[in-house]
């Protein structure tokens, strides 16, 4: 009895009602996707810029370039495979067959991301430029015919406010598998704890490194189509589609005033990531000279973020879904900030203790990211009378690429602009000059913009109990063509969506919304 009673008030804790296998299947069966959506980029970011800078001796700026293009391509990709999904009649669903197609275009773009097969031996820069632009283009095709439809399935696998949360956590934990996996990996074919500076004798491990990966993630996927469930959308009507509607999808999308909200939070988060992971490479080689314990410093950043996880669980299940951000930022700047003193004499439990803050401040605006995304499908839906999924889950995966693309141009004619050189590796040949570029997009700017992440998370109000209010409004609506709110409840979803009641789907006779759609 005693551990029974102990189990159920852990059940409490964790927010678990009813049989826990029964609500946990459902769960890891759409979540193990996120080994592969989850993982798959953390080499990338690791050590891909490294890969093409000094193994495949590619120019920062020319290393920009195809991160900014391939960016650029990605966000209209994007944007396509949101309309695409939201419209698909399938006996699956809308989204769920999708992870099936983008298979073969990521493996195979994953393999030769980590391999010019001889092409960067030939010393035609133009030819390598190429050749591993259109493996970014491919990599990005095959990711986002994968993650669009994935990410814009839970508001309908998960309905309940809290009960995404608990998706999200496992996401989290699946995103934490394939990260480490990989990591493991890669890492100790690079080297393992004591890492000698790249160059082009490492070409043969990274080419291993991009094989064996691929074929690890290329699995998860496919039981994710398996294990999820989906209503058909056989019987679904669709608008008719023209070059207006497209634009429309999406300006309406910014009407939402929480959308906004989760725009520039995401934005700004989102450039403080990029310029931090772009430049950590060579922030580690030229500024502190630590590369031979780059693999350590990474453990030690991981387990930090993920050790932010069920803090952030926690304050999210009795706190609401935004006070994790608000409370974990301010360590995040702190991280950042720290790096900003180090140089090749820093100790290097100081470096250690910069990515401990870093890391685990940076899980907590990730987890109001991931955690609010769903509920403005809701908010929109209140706006506009449709469940567009698709569209708005585009703008997750649309704001990450296009700044990840845009940051990885930028920087490499930053880098190039204050003169850095990847020949001349060591602190005391870089000037003063570079030395502050270096920190510039490492420590400065992910600082500044982690602060407007911030603000704009103040600015976010939405609560479970305005949740459930929109909810229940909807479904109200749905059933009997109106819903009945009091006048406290109306201005308060009118705050939250930054629109006036009438105007708005919800607050609309059915005959009015029947006229409209007429015209």
């Amino acid at each position: 009895m005693g551990n029974k009673g102990f189990g159920e008030k852990i059940k409490g804790v964790l927010g678990i009602e009813g049989k826990t296998s029964d609500v946990l299947r459902p769960m890891l069966g759409y979540d193990c996707a996120n080994i592969t959506l989850g993982g798959a980029g953390y080499p990338l970011n690791l050590y891909h810029q490294q890969f093409l800078t000094f193994v495949e001796k590619v120019s920062v700026e020319a290393a920009g370039m195809i991160g900014m293009i391939s960016g650029i391509v990605d966000a209209v990709t994007d944007v396509a495979m949101g309309i695409i999904t939201d419209r698909t009649k399938s006996k699956y669903g809308k989204h769920r067959r999708y992870l099936l197609w983008g298979i073969l275009p990521f493996v195979i773009a994953y393999i030769t991301k980590w391999s010019s097969f001889g092409i960067s031996s030939l010393g035609r820069p133009s030819l390598t430029f190429i050749y591993y632009l259109f493996s970014s283009l491919l990599y990005s095709t095959g990711y986002t015919m994968m993650s669009i439809p994935h990410t814009a399935m839970l508001p309908t696998v998960a309905p309940k406010y809290f009960e995404r949360t608990q998706y999200k956590i496992i996401e989290y934990a699946f995103n934490s598998v394939g990260q480490i996996a990989s990591f493991a990996f890669m890492g100790m074919m690079l080297g393992g704890t004591n890492m000698d500076n790249p160059s082009p004798d490492d070409r043969t491990k990274y080419m291993l490194c991009g094989i064996v990966l691929a074929l690890w993630f290329c699995w998860s996927p496919i039981v994710c189509f398996f294990k999820t469930k989906e209503e058909s959308s056989l019987e679904m009507e669709n608008e008719p589609f023209d070059f207006r509607y497209l634009v429309n999808e999406y300006v309406q999308v910014f009407r939402n005033k929480a959308f906004r909200e989760y725009f520039f939070i995401n934005l700004f988060y989102g450039f403080a990531k990029s310029f931090y992971s772009y430049s950590d490479q060579y922030f580690i080689i030229s500024i502190a000279e630590r590369y031979s314990v780059f693999n350590i410093l990474n453990v030690i950043a991981g387990v930090a973020e993920f050790s932010g996880a069920p803090f952030n669980y926690l304050l999210i299940r009795y706190k609401g879904k935004r006070l994790s951000g608000l409370t974990l930022a301010p360590l995040m700047m702190t991280g950042l900030l720290m790096n900003a003193f180090v140089s090749p004499t820093t100790p290097t439990f100081i470096i250690y203790l910069a990515a401990i803050l870093y890391n685990f401040g940076f899980s907590g605006p990730g987890f109001v990211i991931n955690n609010i995304q769903p509920d403005i499908t809701d908010v929109d839906e209140l706006i506009t009378g449709r469940r567009r999924e698709g569209v708005i889950s585009t703008f997750n995966s649309f704001v990450k690429k296009t700044i990840n693309s845009f940051v990885s141009g930028l920087m490499g004619f930053s880098l190039k602009f204050f003169g850095y050189d990847t020949s001349k590796q060591a602190y005391a040949l870089q000037t003063a000059r570079s030395v502050f570029g270096l920190k510039l997009n490492f420590c400065y700017l992910p600082a500044v913009f982690t602060a407007i992440s911030l603000f704009f998370i103040i600015r976010y109000t939405m609560t479970k109990k305005d949740h459930e209010t929109i909810k229940q409004a909807i479904a109200e609506k749905r059933q009997t063509g109106s819903c009945n709110l009091d006048e406290k409840e109306k201005k308060r979803i009118e705050r939250i969506a930054g629109q006036r009641w009438e105007d708005m789907w919800i607050g609309k006779p059915e005959h009015q919304r029947s006229l409209e759609s007429v015209q």
